[in-house]
C-alpha cells in the first residue's frame, strides 16, 4: 500500500503522502464521492455493503461523501456524510425511491468536497448525472453491480422489457471506467454482456461474531412451535417476488406432495419481512413467520435452520448464501449468479436449474431424510465461509480506486 500511493500521490488530485508509517492512515487524501439509490432507508444486502466499505474507507483515513435520498426515518444509522438527493417513490414499490438529478445543493456539495473518485452503484437517473458530471472533470468513474436489474421484469409479466434493459445498461456502465462485481460468475455475465472491459471483484465478506453454527437455540425454535425433530426448511431475505418466492412456494407443495421417508418431518421457516408477506403467507399455510431479524437476532435465526433454500436468480453474490454457510447450514440454491461462486455442488449443498421445481424438491427430500448430509454439507459450507474477511474484501475497492485514479492522472500528462 505504501508504495502504490507514494506514486499514487505525485499529482494534483489527491494530497502529498510521504512513506506511511503503521500510525498514519493509508488512504488519507483519498475523496470517493459515493451515489446510492438506497444508502439506508430500506435494509438490504447492497446497502449493508456499501456502509461496510465507507466504514472501512474511514478508518483508513479516506474521506467519503454519499448522495442517496434521505427519509425521516432511516432503517438504520449511515456510514460517511450523507447528502440527499431529489427523488420520487418507485411506482408500485413506493418503499424504494428513484433519485432524479443532482440539484443545486449535491452540485455545491461535489464542488466543495474535490473528489478525486466517483463511484455509482446504481443505474439511476441522478447516477448518470453523476457520471456526466464526473467526466466533464476528467475524473475516474467506478461502478458496483449489486442485483440482476434487468431480471426484475420478469416477475412483474413484462419480460418483454429485459432486452432493453440490457441495452441501457450496456450504455450506462460503458460510460464508466470499470466495475465491480460481487462474484466471478456475476462478472462472467456482465462480460458476456458487452458491459465493460475492465471488470474486477468486490466481493461479500461475513460476521462470524454474528453467524456461526453456536447460535443455534433450540429454546427459541420452540418458543415459535417448531419441534426438536422438524427439519426447518429457511428462507431468508426481503419478501419481494423477485426473490422467487412463487418458485420457493411451488416447491414446497411439490415437497409435500411426494412425502418423505416414514419419521421424517420439515417445516419452513421464512425470515424478513417485506410487501409480498401477506401473499406468501397464504401460499405457505403452516410455515413460521419470524418477520424481520437484525443482528445477532438474524444470526440465531439463520442457525435455527437446517437447510435454506434460495431460488432467486437476481443476486450478483448472494449474502444470504454465505450466512447460512458460515451457521454450517446446507443451501440448496439456483444455478444463477452468486451463489454459483459460493456453492460447491454435491459438497456444501445442491445447485439445481432455475426453476426446475422437481429437482428442488428432491433436493430438499434428501437433506430432511438424511442428518448425516446435513451435517456434512454443512461442515463443509462452514469451511468454506471462513475465506471471506470484509477488511481483505473492501480492500480490494480501495485499490480500484488508487488504480484508476493513477489512469487518469497517467493520460492526463500525455
Amino acid at each position: 500500500m505504501a508504495a502504490r500511493m507514494t506514486r499514487f500521490a505525485q499529482t494534483d488530485s489527491i494530497e502529498t503522502a510521504q512513506e506511511p508509517t503503521p500510525s498514519e492512515a493509508p488512504l488519507k487524501g483519498l475523496r470517493v464521492a459515493l451515489f446510492s439509490g438506497n444508502y439506508n432507508y430500506v435494509r438490504d444486502g447492497a446497502n449493508q455493503a456499501l456502509n461496510r466499505l465507507v466504514g472501512y474507507l474511514q478508518r483508513q483515513g479516506a474521506q467519503v461523501h454519499v448522495y442517496a435520498p434521505k427519509v425521516k426515518k432511516p432503517a438504520f444509522p449511515s456510514k460517511g456524510k450523507l447528502v440527499g438527493l431529489p427523488s420520487l417513490p418507485l411506482p408500485g414499490r413506493a418503499e424504494y425511491r428513484i433519485p432524479l438529478t443532482l440539484g443545486g445543493k449535491t452540485r455545491a456539495d461535489l464542488k466543495a468536497f474535490k473528489p478525486n473518485v466517483v463511484h455509482v452503484s446504481s443505474p439511476d437517473p441522478a447516477a448518470h448525472r453523476a457520471v456526466s458530471w464526473a467526466r466533464a472533470r476528467g475524473l475516474p468513474v467506478l461502478a458496483s453491480v449489486h442485483t440482476r436489474f434487468d431480471t426484475y421484469p420478469r416477475y412483474y409479466n413484462m419480460a418483454w422489457l429485459e432486452p432493453i434493459l440490457t441495452a441501457l445498461l450496456r450504455r450506462f456502465y460503458r460510460r464508466c471506467d470499470a466495475l465491480v462485481a460481487p462474484s466471478e460468475s456475476m462478472a462472467q455475465v456482465l462480460r458476456e454482456e458487452r458491459m465493460s472491459y475492465d471488470i474486477s471483484l468486490w466481493s461479500r465478506g461475513v460476521d462470524r461474531t454474528i453467524f456461526n453454527p453456536g447460535r443455534r437455540d433450540l429454546e427459541w425454535r420452540r418458543s415459535l412451535g417448531i419441534a426438536d425433530d422438524e427439519v426447518v426448511i429457511g428462507f431468508l431475505g426481503r419478501l419481494v417476488m423477485e426473490k422467487g418466492l412463487d418458485v420457493f412456494s411451488d416447491t414446497i407443495d411439490e415437497l409435500v406432495r411426494r412425502g418423505t421417508r416414514e419419521g421424517t418431518r420439515h417445516r419452513v421457516m421464512v425470515v424478513g419481512e417485506g410487501p409480498a408477506r401477506a401473499w406468501f403467507e397464504a401460499r405457505l399455510p403452516g410455515a413460521v413467520f419470524t418477520g424481520f431479524q437484525g443482528g445477532k437476532d438474524l444470526g440465531r435465526a439463520v442457525a435455527a435452520m437446517d437447510v435454506l433454500f434460495n431460488p432467486s436468480v437476481t443476486e450478483t453474490f448472494g449474502n444470504v448464501t454465505l450466512e447460512a454457510m458460515a451457521c454450517a447450514v446446507p443451501v440448496v440454491a439456483a444455478a444463477a449468479t452468486g451463489s454459483q461462486s459460493l456453492v460447491s455442488d454435491g459438497v456444501s449443498g445442491r445447485l439445481i436449474a432455475p426453476g426446475a421445481l422437481h429437482q428442488f424438491a428432491e433436493a430438499l427430500r434428501n437433506y430432511v431424510e438424511d442428518a448425516d448430509l446435513r451435517a456434512r454439507h454443512g461442515a463443509a459450507g462452514e469451511r468454506r465461509s471462513l475465506d471471506f474477511s470484509w477488511d481483505a474484501i473492501n480492500q480490494a475497492v480501495a485499490d480500484t480506486y488508487l488504480r484508476l485514479i493513477r489512469q487518469k492522472d497517467a493520460l492526463k500528462r500525455r
